[in-house]
């Protein structure tokens, strides 16, 4: 029990690090659908919905739905004593099986109601995205490795400042001459807020993209510095890593990005004035604020901050290709992403270590 329970904590761990492909015998039926057996069930049961129809009257709608449920109730009944469980047994087990009926049974009650063709198969894609979502987010741990990720940004702040205030003058000369550039304000403060926004993600997904093509070199050359002698990582555990090691760099760029937008809105607000917004026939756009600085007049307008978001989205660019190719922004990252997973691989090593002592334990094999 003292051995199970510390193997329990190395696995809590490993979770709340956004690594839970670092424990042994990591089961999707087990570990991922399962735990996501509240959000299946209630979107299960709000899929009843589709059984309806507005055309008909409310006791009709009412015994449409109590109709849906007994079918979804009964479909899954037959499929726990296709699979040797009692009828009303509460699947903790989510294989293939159970994922097909999750997908297709609530999207029959359309069909079967309405002869819905397009409903059928809308519901059964979006139960399919569903699912692979759950799989990527609970499986790769997103959202434990997002949470880690901004307790660390928050824990760190001060480091994170230092490395922005660092960056900030090799980046400034490769924005300001952007932001006082008339042509980059006359192209984004008549571009849409919709256009900025899908620029952002752009912008975003190519520095991913960019990290996640360098990583896998990086990363044997990282493990094998830190850990030479450690069993290899396996497959999806070497991807769960790599995730966890994007989101963190991705946090560290989000820093760096709001930073230097934060500084061009205030520098754009002290340096462009009204006269030069005329010079440049550059409108303020649909909002502006009028300040006052020791007499001075000052604008705030969504040009400006269409301006400042647009250069803060190319330094992020900027910034996350030149943490993986100039040398002091990758020695600082490297460095410091080093000093993480020798950890990692230090606990990982107890853990494997305990986990073999379990297993020839005269108690036997461990039971999860």
């Amino acid at each position: 029990m003292e051995h199970r329970e510390q193997l329990d904590r190395y696995e809590q761990r490993f979770r709340r690090a956004g690594l839970p492909l670092f424990i042994e015998d990591f089961s999707p039926t087990q570990d991922i659908f399962a735990r996501a057996t509240p959000l299946l069930l209630l979107v299960f049961l709000a899929e009843m919905l589709g059984a309806t129809s507005l055309q008909w009257s409310w006791w009709q709608n009412l015994l449409a739905v109590t109709g849906a449920l007994a079918v979804l109730i009964c479909g899954f009944g037959v499929l726990n004593g296709l699979r040797g469980r009692r009828f009303w047994s509460f699947p903790t087990r989510f294989g293939i099986p159970e994922l097909t009926v999750f997908v297709l049974l609530p999207a029959l009650l359309p069909l079967v109601t309405e002869r819905q063709v397009q409903q059928f198969f809308a519901v059964a894609a979006s139960n399919l995205f569903l699912i692979g979502l759950v799989y990527a987010v609970v499986g790769y741990g997103l959202i434990g490795t997002t949470i880690w990720g901004m307790r660390r940004v928050v824990a760190e702040l001060g480091s994170s400042v230092a490395s922005l205030v660092r960056a900030l003058p090799l980046l400034l000369v490769f924005s300001l001459v952007l932001f006082v550039n008339t042509e980059m304000w006359q192209v984004f403060a008549g571009m849409p807020t919709a256009f900025i926004i899908f620029a952002v993600v752009l912008f975003t997904l190519l520095g991913d993209a960019f990290l996640v093509f360098r990583l896998p070199g990086e990363l044997n050359q990282i493990v094998h510095e830190v850990a030479p002698d450690s069993p290899p990582l396996r497959a999806l555990q070497r991807v769960n890593l790599s995730v966890s090691l994007v989101i963190r760099q991705w946090l560290q760029v989000l820093v760096v990005s709001v930073g230097v937008g934060a500084f061009f809105v205030s520098f754009g607000t002290l340096a462009i004035s009204e006269q030069i917004y005329e010079s440049w026939g550059v409108e303020p756009g649909a909002w502006r604020i009028d300040l006052t600085l020791l007499g001075y007049p000052l604008v705030l307008s969504e040009a400006l901050v269409k301006v400042a978001t647009g250069i803060a989205t190319f330094t992020g660019l900027y910034y996350s290709i030149s943490l993986m190719t100039d040398a002091t922004y990758r020695a600082e990252f490297l460095d410091t992403m080093t000093d993480e997973l020798r950890d990692v691989f230090a606990v990982r090593a107890d853990y494997l270590a305990l986990r073999a002592q379990v297993s020839q334990s005269p108690s036997g094999p461990i039971a999860k």
